[in-house]
């Protein structure tokens, strides 16, 4: 009977290793201590917020876990040793969850805490008096109703910004929820519209959390002071009928005086006083008219209220009527002389015990009508413009006439009697009118009003225009009481313009004009401007023009004529056909015309224009530009392949004439060579240059090559003992950088890469940890690899005390598993580990190789081959580690 093939053999070989390492392991787990994790640990959340729970054990079996916790659960994740748990809608004070593992016939625990709090969202001020007296207490009052932890919690009473007392709820139990801190205060007068609050704190800054801050609304307090001593009134004991008598009420020490509120009545007569206030006095006046209907004795009240108290006074007031007797008369024959003579009366009455006297007195007056005399009204005045004057014209006459003096046309009034300036506007011819009730008289009287002559614009212009080759005069008209006399005369010059010109332009200049007459001068300077049409001159508009790109310059065009003529030049043929050419400014502005990025060269006929006429003239424009480079014509970065035939940088300009383009390093000079070496990669400096400028660009050339595995090392490098760990480096040498992949011997679980692939490590070695790795670096250019050995040796006397029978259901085991892997599961010899940390499951993958996997040896060693394609031959088990 033939025996089992080579790789039957082989893979019993490998279960007796892996059965003996793997009860080796479990021996050794058996005795490390295993624990049970649940994070937080501590938590404190918002009322009705929510929190992720993670609870994890380092058994590599666990039995069973779980969470057990009162609280609502949203969601929750597993893993092999870990689970995570949403807890939603928290809201008691204090919970704690439970996080518990079965691992190794042992319930592993692990207990949390998790507290709630509440932000300070209500906080409530109880109300205060409507009206406080001053010097009493009041109390203040604040709640902040399920807030907490109350031990967290502070809260301030506060009179504007200003604390009256803090108190912090430190040392409360973590449970406790809500708040209430009440104060009794003094009452002052500083008090009166002072706004009191409550501030609430919640801070959980040593928890991780923030400071959570709310206040109440404001609630404003009023104070008082009303003295117990009444109004001090004041009246007169004795009021007429018909007749009207002063009231007055006092009262000192009120606060605020001006909330106090006054009540005077004369019997049942309410009365409006009017209230003055000067400090804390207030003062309450009105007047008290007496009727008829309340003859007799009447009480006057005065009554004070002032925050819901009041104060009152109250007199006796003899409202009386005095009946006429027999009246007492004088007649007497008036004269003109008995003007303005005084006579009096006086009559006496006994009221209530009381003698009251009234007297009256009149004057006489005697009326006759007015009169204008030349002495009191004269009939013509002259004065100077300026000085003030009064204007006198008096009439005589009971009662004292009005006098009215006007212009007939219905112009000015003179201001009769007061002191006034005398203007130009005042001359004329004016109509006086005396009047009383008596009668009126009347009189013409003429003003003359002198003054200085005066040039205005309207009659000798600041500025006078003429056009060359026409007649003109220079004259100007003053104003002025006599008319004055005027001369104009050329700035520099002693000859005074007479007659009609014919203008030239010499004629343009400044002349002074003077004025004169008795009361004075006036002098005035007249600009004249001769105006003529627009002239073209060679210098200032050139009849060839060369426009350089990006020079920043605008072809000037410059005319002679007034006023400044306008210039445009339009293209005539060819490429400028219609286009307009841009003109530079007389004085360059703000506003000045957009330099062009893009001229048309050919003829433009410029055509300048004022209105006095027009003129054209030809102008032929070229068009030329300085050397420009940019991304497209020399690219910043160009790449180069090592090995590949020598070429020149891709540089070229544009311009106009055409530009010579040179590159060249910077730094070492580039050595010539027939193909491209890594070498060569660094700066280059490429330098345009034409007549007009150079355009300079810095070019990064990169040199790319194939990947080579320059180190592959294992640490530690004598080899690893069963339950050991062990890492194996891999670095290459490529641009662009190289991908690393691995492969492992067949059956090596629980590998580890780092996050560029360029390390594997392995954490409790087994058997079929040993063997031949290989890594491989690849990238666009090409792929090269370097292989390893790894041994895993140590001791295998423990399989020694297993009985006959437990070996011979090990090789049965080892049998089965053996023809498996022959047959169905791993043909090709790949295996994808999924989980490297927990999983012992392998799916098998396409691939190939060659070389035997290494096994256990005496001792550990490692070999490194550097060829790049695998030996013919054999059965090579490789690994492909992906991400779980």
């Amino acid at each position: 009977m033939p025996g089992p093939s080579p790789g039957l053999h082989r893979a019993l070989l490998g279960l007796w290793a892996a059965l003996g390492l793997g009860l080796f392991g479990l021996s050794v787990v058996a005795q490390e201590p295993f624990w049970a994790d649940l994070q937080p640990r501590v938590a404190l959340v918002e009322r009705g917020g929510s929190l992720w729970l993670n609870c994890s054990t380092n058994c590599p079996r666990p039995e069973r876990g779980g969470l057990e916790t009162s609280l609502r659960r949203n969601g929750t994740q597993r893993g092999l040793r870990w689970l995570a748990r949403q807890l939603v809608d928290i809201r008691e004070p204090e919970t704690q969850p439970v996080c518990f593992f079965r691992c190794a016939r042992r319930t592993l625990q692990a207990r949390g805490l998790i507290r709630t709090f509440q932000r300070p969202d209500r906080v409530e001020l109880v109300p205060l008096p409507a009206w406080q007296p001053v010097g009493e207490n009041f109390t203040l009052s604040c709640r902040v109703p399920g807030a907490g932890p109350r031990g967290s919690l502070t809260l301030t009473l506060l009179r504007g910004a200003r604390e009256l007392i803090r108190r912090s709820f430190s040392g409360e139990p973590p449970r406790a929820r809500g708040a209430v801190l009440t104060a009794t205060v003094l009452a002052r007068r500083e008090d009166h519209g002072a706004n009191f609050s409550c501030r609430a704190e919640l801070d959980l800054r040593p928890h991780g959390l923030g400071l959570f801050e709310n206040s109440s609304a404001p609630r404003e307090l009023r104070t008082f002071v009303l003295p117990p001593e009444p109004p001090r009134l004041a009246a007169p004991r004795l009021l007429e009928v018909g007749s009207e008598g002063p009231v007055s009420c006092a009262m000192d020490g009120l606060f605020p005086a001006s909330e106090a509120e006054v009540y005077l009545a004369l019997g049942d007569q309410r009365l409006s006083p009017d209230v003055t206030l000067e400090g804390d006095a207030l003062m309450a006046t009105a007047t008290a008219t007496a009727s008829a209907e309340q003859e007799g004795a009447r009480q006057l009240v005065c009554n004070v209220t002032l925050g819901g108290e009041s104060r009152e006074t109250q007199e006796n007031v003899t409202v009386y009527t005095a009946v006429p007797g027999q009246p007492a008369q004088l007649q007497l024959n008036a004269t003109e002389n008995d003007d303005r003579r005084g006579f009096f009366c006086d009559a006496t009455l006994e009221v209530d015990g009381e003698t009251l006297r009234k007297n009256e007195s009149a004057e006489l007056r005697v009326l006759y009508a007015p009169r204008l005399d030349d002495s009191d009204c004269p009939r013509s005045w002259t004065w100077p413009e300026g000085p003030e004057q009064t204007l006198r014209c008096e009439a005589r006459g009971n009662p004292e006439p009005s006098v009215h003096c006007a212009r007939p046309d219905g112009g000015a009034v003179l201001a009769l009697g007061l002191l006034g300036p005398v203007t130009r506007a005042l001359a004329g011819t004016y109509h006086c009118t005396a009047t009383n009730v008596q009668g009126q008289a009347v009189k013409d009287v003429t003003l003359t009003v002198e003054y200085a002559p005066a040039l205005d614009s309207v009659g000798c212009p600041e500025r006078i225009t003429w056009l060359e080759g026409t007649e003109a005069s220079l004259s100007c008209v003053a104003h002025g009481v006599p008319p004055p006399n005027v001369n104009c005369v050329r700035s520099g010059e002693a000859r005074v313009v007479e007659g009609t010109l014919r203008v030239v332009r010499e004629h343009a200049g400044t002349y002074r004009c003077e004025a004169t007459n008795a009361r004075g001068s006036a002098a005035k300077n007249v600009a004249v401007t001769v105006e003529y049409g627009p002239s073209f001159e060679e210098v200032s508009c050139p009849s060839n023009w060369t426009w350089v790109e990006g020079s920043g310059q605008l072809f000037s065009c410059e005319v002679d004529g007034k006023p400044e003529p306008s210039v445009e030049c339009v293209g005539s043929g060819g490429t400028s056909e219609g286009a307009l050419l841009p003109l530079a400014p007389p004085d360059p502005g703000p506003r000045a015309p957009q330099i062009p990025r893009e001229l048309a060269p050919g003829t433009y006929i410029c055509n300048a224009t004022n209105q006095h006429g027009s003129v054209v003239k030809m102008v032929t424009v070229s068009a030329e530009s300085p050397p420009q480079m940019d991304e497209s014509t020399c690219p910043s970065h160009q790449t180069w392949l090592e090995g590949a035939d020598a070429a020149a940088l891709a540089c070229s300009a544009r311009g106009r004439p055409s530009p010579q383009v040179l590159c060249s390093r910077e730094g070492a000079p580039r050595p010539q060579r027939l193909r491209v070496s890594r070498q060569d990669a660094g700066i280059y400096r490429c330098l345009a240059t034409n007549a007009h400028g150079t355009d300079a660009r810095i070019v990064t050339v990169g040199v790319e090559y194939r990947p080579v595995v320059a180190e592959l090392a294992a640490s530690p490098p004598g080899g690893v003992r069963p339950g050991g760990n062990f890492t194996l480096t891999c670095r290459a040498e490529a641009w662009p950088p190289a991908q690393i992949s691995w492969r492992a011997p067949p059956g090596a679980l629980n590998i580890g890469l780092s996050s560029n692939n360029s390390t594997l490590s392995v954490a409790g070695a087994m058997g079929s940890h040993g063997g031949e790795y290989e890594c491989a670096a690849t990238n666009a250019h090409g792929r090269h690899t370097r292989r390893i050995t790894v041994r895993v040796a140590g001791p295998w006397l423990w399989v020694a005390v297993s009985g006959a029978a437990g070996g011979a259901a090990l090789l049965a085991a080892g049998a089965g598993l053996a023809f498996y892997v022959q047959s169905t599961a791993c043909k090709k010899g790949e295996y994808n580990v999924q989980e490297a940390e927990s999983s012992g499951e392998a799916v098998c993958l396409n691939g190939a190789g060659a070389g035997a996997g290494g096994g256990g040896g005496a001792e550990g060693a490692t070999e490194a081959a550097g060829t790049a394609e695998a030996p013919a031959g054999g059965e090579v088990f490789a690994i492909q580690l992906t991400s779980a």
